[in-house]
């Protein structure tokens, strides 16, 4: 039942970061940074601390009391995350929902399950037990996967006019979204490492009396609020070098109330979405890591339930549909291979 649990709050959360990036459709006369940066802020900062205060008692003597080298490596991996956050918000910029998620999201799955056990030195036991074979197994059947989803993108680029390319995803550019995918799948698989060098502060937070489903919430504040400050860096950078720091104030031809209102729910739902994540590692067992490319994968499928309603493969051939769908169902398999790795870990094989 714990197993059960954990992976409902994944599908939870996968939901929630598969459609945080559905309210900036709507944002009107910002340029991307300025709108990313509000909803950036909102999640990445302000929403972690005001969720941790809530949910854990005694929190700064929590902090406090946690070793500083994990604290310093929580915020380290979520800075680097940031970054990946940040070339995530592109590659949907260039190659929209449905295509972008696959390719980025499979990247993340493929890199989050390798690296740790590389990481921790557990590899080589990992290829001598039933449950690591399958994991590992399910990095092969990942990369098949992202490599279908590259093959209906690269059939897309070639089938759609550019007008009917920026009906749906009006900066659409193939090649420099695959560039921006690969980068990103392997800057946010760090958020996994945040997480486990986050472990003696989600115990101190147990200790303190904090629910169990709420022990990671201090350790997303770190991550997060690391990844939070390179994301705000990169936006004023592009703000000062675009001329486009008047968007937060500009209201003559701006909808200022309305932007802030879409982007504050861009940035509880993407919040949500790493809250009810972190909720899911600490029930997945010895092979927790591996919750990273269930996350991943549930992204994919929602994100292209969305990627199919805003019509984003409209005036292509069912050929490049079919594949895109083959791509995704792939990237499900590995999926589920690795949650299988994960549950008979848990019974000891």
């Amino acid at each position: 039942m714990t197993f059960i649990l954990g992976l409902l709050y994944n599908t939870l959360g996968a939901f929630c970061a598969a459609s945080f990036y559905i309210p900036f459709k709507k944002v009107r006369g910002w340029a991307w940074e300025t709108y990313w940066n509000v909803a950036n802020t909102l999640a990445y900062a302000a929403a972690p601390v005001i969720v941790a205060l809530i949910t854990v008692p005694d929190l700064l003597t929590v902090l406090r009391s946690s070793p500083p080298d994990s604290i310093v490596a929580c915020c380290i991996f979520g800075f680097l995350w940031g970054i990946g956050n940040l070339l995530w918000g592109l590659s949907i910029r260039y190659l929209g929902l449905s295509l972008g998620y696959a390719l980025t999201m499979g990247y993340c799955a493929a890199f989050g399950t390798i690296v740790p056990p590389i990481y921790d030195g557990t590899f080589g036991e990992m290829l001598g037990e039933t449950s690591g074979v399958v994991t590992l197994g399910s990095v092969v059947v990942c990369l098949a996967g992202i490599a279908v989803c590259g093959w209906a993108g690269s059939a897309k680029e070639r089938e759609l006019s550019p007008e009917h390319k920026k009906e749906s995803i009006k900066e659409f550019h193939f090649k420099k979204g695959m560039v921006v995918a690969l980068l990103c799948g392997i800057m946010s698989a760090c958020f996994p490492f945040a997480l486990e060098a986050g472990k003696p502060i989600a115990e101190k937070a147990l200790e303190s009396g904090a629910n169990p489903n709420f022990v990671n919430n201090p350790v997303c504040l770190l991550a997060l609020g690391g990844g939070a400050i390179s994301g705000f860096l990169w936006c004023v950078f592009l703000n000062i070098k675009n001329r486009t720091l008047g968007d937060y104030c500009r209201s003559r031809q701006t909808p200022l109330v309305s932007n802030y209102v879409l982007c504050t729910l861009s940035g509880i739902v993407v919040y949500l979405g790493f809250m009810f994540y972190g909720m899911c590692t600490p029930k997945m067992g010895k092979y927790d890591f591996a919750s990273w490319s269930i996350y991943m994968a549930l992204i994919i499928a929602f994100s292209n339930i969305w990627g199919l309603l805003f019509r984003e493969w409209k005036g292509c051939s069912k050929r490049s549909l079919m594949t895109i769908f083959l791509g995704i169902i792939i990237l499900i398999i590995s999926a589920i291979m690795t949650g299988l790795g994960a549950y008979l870990a848990m019974d000891g094989k």
